[in-house]
């Protein structure tokens, strides 16, 4: 029963980065849920600990999300440029951000 409820696997300290990452779970097959999304509005009112926005795996998929997490924070990727529109790409993202051909077009 404890690997079907939801665990926290990371706190993402922007919107911006808990997309990303959700994304680099769900690539890898990895269900995520985000929390704390509507506090980012009020950022300058209020602590940066509760602007967080929370990644959630379920138990069972948490220690291989966790090990996405890890490569993520050690930045093991190299930056790409998208051949499409020339935008730089974080290395572990298989799509462009701007505007989402894939990495090897």
């Amino acid at each position: 029963m404890a690997n079907q409820q939801w665990q926290c696997a990371y706190s993402a300290g922007n919107s911006l980065e808990a997309h990303s990452l959700k994304g680099l779970l769900e690539n890898t097959g990895i269900s995520v849920r985000l929390t704390g999304e509507a506090l980012a509005a009020a950022a300058g009112e209020l602590p940066m600990s509760v602007v967080e926005v929370q990644l959630w795996v379920t138990g069972m998929q948490r220690q291989q999300a966790l090990v996405v997490i890890d490569g993520y924070l050690r930045n093991d990727y190299r930056d790409w440029y998208c051949g499409c529109c020339g935008e730089v790409n974080q290395g572990q993202f298989e799509l462009c951000w701007q505007c989402q051909h894939d990495r090897d077009e």
